[in-house]
C-alpha cells in the first residue's frame, strides 16, 4: 500500500490527540446544556467560561470580548454583516401629503449608508458577505494587491471616506500565504478616527480574518490594533464546527442567528461545549509550540520551494517569497491544469489542493491568483502545498521525487505549449 502524505493543512488540520482527550468528558458524563439551571448545566457553563478565559488569554483580551461561533465563515459573517447592519442609518422618504395639508401617512424607505473596504484576495466568506451588503445598499471598495499579493497600507489610507464604517483585511491569505501589514493598517485607521471629529468615535472598525495565522503568528489584539478578529478550530488542530470572534468592548453587532440569546445575544444556539473546550486546548498548544514549529516549518517550506524550482521548468511561485506564512507553498505550472496535478499526486498518495477547499469544485481560476496579475491559463495550473505539524523532510523528498515526472507526463498530453 502507498503511504499517504498529507500536504493540505491549510484546508484542515487533524485534531490533536491532546485536544481529543480534553473534549471527551463533554461527549459522555458531562453532557449538560449550559443554559440549564441544574447542576449538570452549571458544570457545562463553567467549562465554557474556563475555555473562554483561556481563549481570551491567547488574544490578550477580556473574556467577555470572545464570542464562540460554529465556523470561521460564521465568525467572519458575524463580524462583517453584524457591524454593517448595526451602524446603518435609515432616513424617511418624503411624506405623502393629503388634502388640507394633513400628513396622512409617512412611508419609510430604508437608505442604508456606509462604506466598506476589503481586498480582492479575501476568503469567500468575506467577499460574499460584502457582496450581500452591496445588495443592501452599502458601498464596497475592493483593494487590488501587487504581483506578490501584498496590500500597501497607503492604499487603505487613500480609500478611507467619511462614511467608512468597516475595513476587513485578511491577515494571512489562505491560498498564497502572504502576510498583510495589519498593525500598520490599524495605525492608519486610528489616525483617521482622530481626524474625523464628526464621525462616530470608533469608526471605521477594523476586522481581520486570522484563520490561517493562528498557529504561526502572534494574535495579541492590542499589538495588532484590530477591533474584530476571526479564527477557526479546524485550522489549529482543534475540532471542526467551532470558531471564535474577538469583539472589542464597545463594538455593536447585530446578530445573524436568532434564538435563545446565547453568547450575550450575539450568537444564539446551544453551545458546542466539547468544541469550545477543544478550541481552547488547541490554542494553548499552538501558543506553546509556535516558536519551534515556525522555525521547523520555515526550513521545510524553503527546501520545498528550492527543490521545485530546481527540478521543474516553466513554473511561477505565487505570493511573496519572504513575507509569507511558514507552511505555505503555491506554484503555477505552465501548460497544465492544477486539478490534474492534484489527481495524479493523489494517485501516488500525496494530498494537496488547487487552493481554497471551500471552492475546490470550481473549475474557474482562483480569484486570488488572478488578482496577482497572473495569466488565466497559468492561474489554472496553480497548486497549493501546505505543511503542518506532522510533515517531515522525508515527505518533501518523496514529493520532489514524484512531482517532476507527473508534471512531465501531464505536459506531454497537454494541448497547450510550454514556453521555458
Amino acid at each position: 500500500m502507498k503511504k499517504t502524505i498529507y500536504l493540505d493543512y491549510a484546508a484542515t488540520t487533524p485534531t490533536d490527540p491532546a485536544v481529543v482527550q480534553a473534549m471527551l468528558p463533554y461527549f459522555g458524563k458531562d453532557y449538560g446544556n449550559p443554559s440549564s439551571i441544574h447542576q449538570m448545566g452549571f458544570q457545562a457553563k463553567e467549562a465554557i467560561e474556563r475555555a473562554r478565559k483561556k481563549v481570551a488569554g491567547f488574544f490578550g483580551c477580556k473574556k467577555e470580548e470572545i464570542v464562540f461561533t460554529g465556523s470561521g465563515t460564521e465568525s467572519v459573517n458575524l463580524a462583517i454583516l453584524g457591524v454593517a447592519r448595526a451602524v446603518q442609518k435609515s432616513l424617511p422618504a418624503e411624506a405623502s401629503r393629503m388634502e388640507h395639508g394633513r400628513i396622512d401617512r409617512v412611508e419609510y424607505r430604508e437608505r442604508r449608508r456606509g462604506h466598506i473596504i476589503t481586498s480582492k484576495i479575501e476568503h469567500h466568506a468575506v467577499l460574499h458577505a460584502c457582496q450581500q451588503l452591496e445588495k443592501e445598499g452599502f458601498q464596497v471598495t475592493y483593494l487590488p494587491v501587487d504581483k506578490k499579493g501584498l496590500i500597501k497600507p497607503e492604499q487603505v489610507e487613500k480609500s478611507l471616506q467619511k462614511d467608512t464604517i468597516l475595513v476587513s483585511i485578511i491577515y494571512v491569505n489562505n491560498e498564497i500565504g502572504t502576510i498583510q501589514p495589519i498593525a500598520k493598517i490599524a495605525k492608519i485607521i486610528a489616525d483617521h478616527r482622530r481626524h474625523q471629529p464628526s464621525a462616530i468615535c470608533h469608526l471605521p472598525i477594523l476586522h481581520t480574518d486570522a484563520c490561517q495565522a493562528t498557529c504561526y503568528l502572534p494574535l495579541k489584539v492590542n499589538q495588532l490594533g484590530v477591533d474584530l478578529l476571526s479564527i477557526n478550530g479546524s485550522k489549529v488542530y482543534g475540532p471542526k464546527g467551532i470558531a471564535a470572534l474577538f469583539v472589542k468592548n464597545g463594538i455593536k453587532l447585530k446578530p445573524v442567528i436568532y434564538g435563545g440569546g446565547q453568547e450575550k445575544g450575539r450568537r444564539s444556539g446551544t453551545e458546542n461545549v466539547p468544541g469550545i473546550v477543544g478550541l481552547s486546548k488547541a490554542l494553548e498548544l499552538a501558543d506553546k509550540h509556535r516558536e519551534t514549529e515556525v522555525k521547523r516549518l520555515t526550513k521545510l517550506r524553503d527546501y520545498l520551494i528550492e527543490g521545485i524550482e530546481k527540478k521543474i521548468p516553466a513554473i511561477f511561485l505565487n505570493g511573496d517569497r519572504k513575507n509569507r506564512v511558514c507552511n505555505n507553498v503555491n506554484f503555477s505550472f505552465q501548460g497544465i491544469e492544477g486539478e490534474s496535478i492534484v489527481l495524479y499526486l493523489d494517485g501516488q498518495g500525496i494530498e494537496v489542493s488547487t487552493g481554497s477547499a471551500c471552492a475546490s469544485t470550481s473549475l474557474t481560476p482562483s480569484h486570488v491568483i488572478l488578482a496577482l496579475g497572473v495569466n488565466p491559463r497559468l492561474a489554472q495550473g496553480s497548486v497549493r502545498f501546505s505543511l503542518g505539524k506532522f510533515t517531515v523532510k522525508g515527505d518533501i523528498d518523496y514529493l520532489l521525487e514524484v512531482l517532476p515526472p507527473v508534471i512531465k507526463r501531464l505536459r506531454e498530453i497537454s494541448p497547450f505549449k510550454v514556453i521555458k
